[in-house]
């Protein structure tokens, strides 16, 4: 039972810069406070020591005079904040610098998975350089009764609070209502209202952060009780703030890693645990019925429901369809098919003018700056490089923007319930379905969120699959092949034939992915039960600007990560493309400049001539000389072996590679690259370079090839160990060659 005492206050009035942590459940709306908090001052990286994203954002605080509904704010009087005592009123508090901390979402303070032991270090560890100031839990006021367990643990590590109540809007809506004051004095921490999506309720959490934090000084629950010599004597050993922390230390000390550096401690505890034989799952067990002993009395004293017996949600009503064991897949994949349709059809008019904007900057510098290596640079190396990046945003944005819409209303949760029963038949489950469909944007965050996943061999099996999926760095890849070989035609008025094609690029992948699972679930042995336990979130339109904000870092993400990566390689190879062992170069520019050669072609055919063999005389040319006989079979030419190995570095790179080849050596070609591959002629046959059968082999080869350094690296942080990514490298590429070497053999 809870015991009323006298709070004390936390004041920060000596520091400059606070630190607010924002923690919850999973589906509670976090991130989508997180982002109303902070909007775009957010930076992305990784929680010391490990390689768990980490956001964080910096919001300038300051005091307001009156609350923002003009009313005086003086704690428990207004209806989105109370406290169990009055606190000074509002200019009173402290001002200044917050950086506020987007934790992993988590359950409990029992991690089972490396995105909940963040959040669990970031909280319990008090030498953790992240260990907040400050901890905002985020709850989901709609399902009040579970997301307790989590803030209850919270207040009985004896840590400054604030409990902000998310999602009041459908409380609201369902007609229940929440005692917010009575839910404060029970708690004995401020509580605030909130609607994240609509952005109510944010400026009345900043300031509850600028005002003394009340410190709990009572125990949601009496640890003593079920381990009562033990938490003694743990607490004598290292020093903590309540009983639970060092409850905590003896229900978590195989997951803890911050006592690695102090190793008289952990022997000391480990001595406790092994001297008392403690059951660590029993203790676990006896402390969740206690706690929801209170929380089922406090559940009941706070919430007046509007019925007990509530009718058919419109989420339940669409759920009926959607996950439905038949329709749910039918709907999934008209979903995808809807999106790669409007891909190719939206992102034509925006591409067109990109293009046709690089074509004039390319005529402007040809025309402002005389001929020589300077210019030869400019228009071929980094004009060229640009353009095989920027011309591609829009689809980018439009896929990037499609994932947005599907995560932000719920559906993403549904394709995982119903794809559950498909991936345990290959070694997976439903918790498998958030990396692989993340996958479709990029491989290594999809690699990275497979921490959530407590089963080891599903997460490596997991790991290993992802990269199969088609990525947004394969897109412009994909969309510049299919726009040279598929013609942009429809079927029956509507059905564009290159949307259909780049919808089945995307379910091959997954498919080599289902099989590739497939077959590494014989090979790996563990004895690890899987389960798999998913909160379905209700149904809700889009927050635009969440989705706008995804689609603003996804987009210069692409932009300056890999578009550095393109501008270099594109220079590098600018200058292998333009120069050459000795003089040779210099000899076929003569070759052509004699008396015959001049009356045997016209000036434009001259100039090809020449800058054909020159790229083939070039360092560039050279290199992909080397490699033709390996690719030969699969319809390659030396000019698209200089990409795939350029492309290593990153699969976009094919693009600007592509490029700068056709651009080197002509700088009065200024024309769209579709457009100069196209006019690509194969010498041996005398038609076109790129046909059909090379284009689909072209793109089956992306489609699997592990082209991507990073994703490469991601494997080994993450598994620890460089087998897996070799392997990764072997299978993939292996897979790669024999399936593009069919299609070639096949189709030509």
């Amino acid at each position: 039972m809870l015991v009323e005492a006298n709070q004390s206050f936390v004041h920060f009035s000596d520091k400059q810069t606070l630190k607010v942590a924002l923690v919850g459940n999973p589906n509670s709306g976090k991130s989508t406070l997180f982002n109303a908090l902070t909007g775009l001052n957010q930076k992305t990286g990784n929680f010391p020591g490990v390689t768990v994203d980490k956001k964080s954002g910096f919001v300038k605080l300051k005091p307001l005079l009156t609350s923002p509904k003009g009313r005086n704010y003086s704690g428990v009087k207004a209806s989105t904040a109370a406290t169990i005592s009055e606190t000074p009123p509002l200019g009173g508090g402290w001002e200044g610098l917050a950086e506020f901390i987007d934790l992993p979402g988590t359950y409990s303070l029992y991690p089972k998975s490396l995105d909940e032991r963040v959040a669990f270090e970031v909280l319990c560890n008090p030498g953790n350089s992240d260990h907040p100031d400050v901890t905002i839990v985020v709850a989901d006021a709609s399902n009040l009764k579970r997301n307790l367990f989590l803030v209850s643990q919270i207040i009985d590590l004896k840590v400054p609070v604030i409990l902000a109540l998310n999602m009041m809007d459908l409380v609201e809506k369902e007609g229940d209502i929440i005692d917010v004051v009575r839910l404060s004095e029970r708690l004995g921490v401020k509580v605030v209202r909130v609607s994240a999506r609509s952005r109510e309720g944010i400026e009345e959490l900043k300031q509850a952060i600028l005002q003394p934090i009340s410190v709990p000084q009572y125990n949601f629950i009496d640890v003593k009780k079920i381990a009562p010599e033990l938490v003694g004597k743990i607490a004598g050993v290292v020093d903590v703030n309540s009983d639970f922390a060092a409850f905590q230390i003896i229900s978590n000390f195989s997951e803890i890693s911050y006592f690695d550096k102090e190793a008289d401690k952990k022997r000391a505890i480990a001595g406790l645990l092994a001297a008392s034989a403690v059951d660590v799952n029993k203790l676990q067990s006896q402390e969740t019925v206690e706690r929801y002993k209170v929380i089922n009395r406090i559940v009941e004293e706070c919430i007046t429901r509007k019925s007990d017996v509530k009718t058919e949600s419109f989420t339940n009503r669409l759920d009926g369809v959607l996950t439905h064991r038949i329709w749910g897949y039918v709907i999934f994949l008209a979903i995808l098919f809807l999106i790669f349709q409007a891909i190719f059809f939206l992102a034509a008019y925006p591409m067109e003018w990109i293009e046709s904007s690089f074509v004039f900057f390319s005529d402007w510098a040809v025309r402002m700056l005389p001929p020589g290596e300077l210019s030869s640079l400019l228009v071929n190396g980094i004009i060229a490089g640009l353009s095989g990046v920027v011309v591609f945003v829009p689809q980018i944005a439009l896929l990037f923007t499609f994932i947005a819409i599907l995560e932000d209303t719920g559906y993403m949760a549904r394709v995982s319930f119903i794809m559950d029963k498909l991936m345990r038949k290959f070694g997976l489950n439903g918790r498998s379905v958030i990396p692989l469909v993340s996958g479709i944007a990029c491989a290594i965050p999809a690699i990275m969120s497979t921490r959530t996943m407590s089963s080891w061999k599903e997460r490596v099996i997991t790991i290993m699959v992802t990269p199969l999926m088609s990525c947004s760095a394969r897109l412009p890849v994909y969309t510049l092949l299919i726009a040279l070989v598929v013609p942009a035609t429809k079927a029956f008025g509507f059905f564009n034939y290159q949307g259909l094609v780049l919808m089945s690029l995307y379910l091959i992948g997954f498919g080599a992915a289902m099989l590739a699972a497939l077959v590494m679930q014989k090979i790996l042995k563990s004895r690890e039960r899987s389960y798999f336990i998913m909160e379905l979130p209700v149904y809700r339109s889009p927050q635009w600007r969440t989705v706008g904000l995804t689609i603003y870092d996804k987009v210069k993400s692409f932009l300056l990560d890999a578009g550095k990566i393109i501008l270099a390689i594109s220079i590098i190879l600018w200058f292998l493309s333009s120069h050459g062992p000795g003089d040779k170069l210099d000899q076929i520019e003569k070759k052509y400049q004699s008396a015959e050669m001049i009356g045997n072609y016209s000036e434009e055919e001259r100039q090809a001539k020449v800058s054909s063999e020159q790229l083939e005389s070039s360092y560039a040319g050279m290199l992909g000389k080397t490699i033709e006989p390996v690719i030969r079979p699969l319809g390659f030419d030396w000019k698209i072996g200089i990409a795939l190995v350029t492309s290593f570095a990153a699969r976009e790179v094919f693009v600007g590679t592509m490029a700068t080849i056709y651009s080197t050596g002509d700088e009065e070609n200024t024309l769209p690259l579709r457009e100069k591959m196209r006019a690509e002629i194969n010498p041996s046959t005398g038609m076109p370079q790129f046909t059909v059968a090379v284009g689909f082999s072209l793109m089956i080869f992306y489609a699997f090839a592990m082209q991507c350094m990073s994703t490469l690296a991601v494997v080994f942080r993450e598994t620890k160990h460089w087998k897996w990514p070799v392997i990764q490298f072997l299978f993939m590429s292996v897979l790669a060659y024999l399936s593009s070497l069919l299609v070639y053999q096949v189709m030509k």
